[in-house]
């Protein structure tokens, strides 16, 4: 049933007979503006909006011919979504589909490269830092240093690995009676022409110190039997020696089988200086040997690098290298103020 009501006259008298009845597209599409460029056919129901035309002659209004809306047209009646409200409202999904598909958006950064950039330069830093601190550490507080030669035995064995506390004499220390210590023996048991000279030298002892480069041949580690002040005497093999006059015990750390010296001699240590002797006598090159040298044997205390207080490796001869009691027998200053 059609609920489209018969166009009336102007006075609400019916059409006239044969007037047809407007199409629909014809009521909707009056009312739209054309564009330009757009083409109005003739006779279409827009001519009657120009000025002065009232749309009606001899009392019948005209009747509209059926006019089809352009897409154009249809767009501007049709507020949906059109290419300028796509630029407002965002990027084309179509040509983001790619990106969206990684689930990233173009121009925003790749957070994963980014964390794995922040990760290497974090352990660069890491590494540095350590580095720097092992380096600190070996200049300053400790040093590890490998055992070349049995002249330590029990003690210590060939291929140990020692720490030397290089902080033990620091702040007004001094060496004591039998500690173990790990010294530069240049000047002493070596001619101070076997130290490199020149720059290379220089560069050689700070590497060494900073723990870049070995130790080389320069570098000895003995027990104190002495210090400065104090005097030492040996009969022979037939004899314990003598410090101050008080007869030393050596039973706890000098090797089985060992004489305390099979070299007679009668020494006063001078200020400032060390006598050493290794714990295998019969097999150490120590003071004894260098007692018609100018240096006589004796080691200058600030050639000391440090007290060899640990043994860290192989893990079966962990051990601390403890200040023997019998050292504290023998009576005398060592030239330092207090019992040694």
């Amino acid at each position: 049933m059609s609920t489209h009501e018969p166009i009336a006259d102007r006075d609400g008298s019916p059409a006239p007979t044969g007037a047809d009845t407007p199409s629909r597209s014809a009521a909707v599409s009056a009312p739209v503006r054309p564009r330009p460029g757009d083409t109005v056919p003739a006779g279409s129901g827009r001519a009657a909006e120009a000025p002065g035309d009232s749309g009606v002659e001899s009392g019948v209004e005209p009747e509209p011919e059926s006019v089809s809306v352009p897409a154009a047209a249809e767009s501007e009646a049709d507020p949906g979504p059109g290419p300028e409200r796509e630029l407002e409202s965002g990027p084309d999904p179509a040509g983001a589909s790619d990106a969206e598909a990684d689930g990233q958006v173009e121009g925003e950064p790749d957070e994963e490269a980014e964390g794995g950039g922040r990760w290497a330069r974090d352990l660069l830093l890491l590494a540095g830092i350590c580095l720097l601190t092992l380096l600190l550490v070996n200049a300053f507080v400790a040093r590890p240093f490998a055992v070349p030669s049995g002249s330590m035995e029990n003690t210590l064995m060939p291929g140990d690995r020692l720490v030397a506390n290089k902080l033990a004499y620091a702040f007004g220390g001094h060496v004591r009676r039998g500690d173990v210590v790990v010294f530069d023996g240049t000047g002493s048991f070596l001619p101070e022409s076997a130290a490199p000279r020149g720059v290379g030298g220089t560069l050689r002892a700070l590497g060494r110190d900073l723990g870049l480069v070995p130790a080389g041949d320069t570098v000895y580690v003995k027990r104190v039997i002495g210090v400065g002040g104090d005097r030492i005497t040996s009969p022979g093999p037939d004899g314990p020696l003598t410090v101050n006059g008080v007869p030393l015990d050596e039973t706890s750390y000098l090797r089985l089988g060992d004489a305390p010296s099979r070299v007679a001699f009668d020494i006063v240590v001078p200020a400032g200086k060390l006598w050493v002797m290794g714990d295998h006598r019969n097999a150490s090159r120590d003071s004894r040997d260098h007692l018609g040298e100018p240096g006589g044997g004796f080691v200058p205390e600030d050639k000391v690098i440090g007290r060899a207080d640990w043994v860290v490796l192989p893990v079966g001869h962990w051990t601390s290298l403890d200040r023997p009691a019998s050292f504290a027998a023998p009576g005398g200053t060592g030239g330092h103020g207090d019992k040694r």
